[in-house]
């Protein structure tokens, strides 16, 4: 062997120990022991946090004990730039490994929570500080925002009806915008082009059908008739009558859901449908899909007033005196179980 080849197999040897080191070194790191745990653990991480404060924080909570070979151990497997958002459960984290695998490779925990259909924003904001820890003033700062909700076509004032109810899925500590620009993308997903054209052509715009929607919402208890009072809202309108929809009444009060008064149809705002014409002007609540369908494909009848019957269904009719019959019913109905 000359000396040329003595000098390659040295080199190669001194390379592929070197490799052998560097290697071993780099598993000793990322399998390096920490403090771990066998109880769950919980860890939020919020977006711009850096990957040194992550670790700061994460030895601070006693997730970790050495954050120096956490952030090594990091930045060897190339996470330091890919640092997650949300809220994660550690479990047995005994090394590097396993604490990196469940942040970097594992989902974030996510809050389930239902926005129900007819809540106004009033009802949702505070659904929103009690389930998703929320507070009114970054709500209030977030409206305040006009150029966020201009690019959903929308104002300060005209918010209500647009956040659309459903359930969803959120991480443990979600933004305002982050919850609010969900709700709002969902309803616009509804907005397909079919419906807007629908809307068109029976002479609505997008804003008048999510208010009429809203009343059904309000007044629909039973799926199957959600489209037969749509009709008789609709049948109104085209006969320019007065749409007399309690639901607005009950916008304008402001109060728990109680029998309303004949003082309530005399309060003088332009969303009393029993003082003044036409829609109201915005929705009074957030319909759901059925009732936003049935705003747009209304039943095919000639009925004009309906009235309850007590038990979540409506009597519907087509002139007045069939239906001052029905309300005597449902007024004999009311005596006779106050007398029970």
């Amino acid at each position: 062997m000359n000396n040329i080849e003595k000098k390659n197999q040295a080199l190669l040897y001194g390379v592929v120990t070197f490799s052998f080191v560097a290697f071993t070194f780099f598993l000793v790191i990322i399998f390096w022991p920490q403090i771990g745990s066998k109880k769950i653990k919980k860890i939020s991480i919020q977006p711009g946090i850096t990957l040194t404060q992550l670790a700061k924080t994460m030895k601070e909570e006693k997730l970790i004990s050495n954050s120096y070979l956490f952030l090594s151990a990091v930045k060897i497997i190339g996470k330091s730039r890919s640092i997650p958002v949300g809220t994660f459960s550690l479990y047995n984290a005994s090394n590097n490994y396993f604490v990196i695998r469940q942040l970097f490779y594992s989902p974030p925990l996510l809050r389930k929570t239902t926005f129900i259909e007819g809540w106004n924003l009033k009802k949702i904001l505070e659904h929103m500080e009690k389930e998703l820890n929320i507070t009114s003033k970054k709500i209030d700062s977030l409206f305040k925002n006009t150029d966020f909700l201009s690019s959903y076509g929308l104002s300060n004032d005209k918010v209500e009806g647009y956040l659309f109810p459903d359930t969803y899925f959120f991480s443990e500590n979600p933004s305002a915008k982050n919850v609010i620009e969900t709700l709002l993308k969902e309803g616009d997903r509804f907005w397909t082009p079919s419906k807007l054209l629908r809307a068109k052509t029976m002479g609505f715009t997008k804003h008048e059908i999510i208010t009429l929607a809203s009343i059904i919402e309000g007044e629909a208890v039973h799926d199957q008739e959600r489209s037969v009072i749509s009709a008789v809202y609709h049948n109104r309108l085209k006969k320019n009558m007065k749409l007399q929809a309690d639901p607005t009444i009950q916008y304008i009060i402001d109060e728990n859901p109680r029998r309303l008064l004949n003082k309530d149809l005399k309060i003088d705002s332009p969303y009393n449908t029993y003082m003044y014409h036409g829609l109201p002007p915005g929705p009074i609540n957030s319909p759901g899909e059925k009732s936003l369908n049935a705003a747009l494909y209304p039943d095919k009848n000639n009925y004009l007033f309906f009235v309850a019957t007590g038990n979540g269904y409506h009597t519907f009719t087509k002139n007045e005196r069939q239906h001052n019959i029905a309300k005597r019913k449902l007024q004999n109905l009311r005596r006779a179980l106050k007398n029970k």
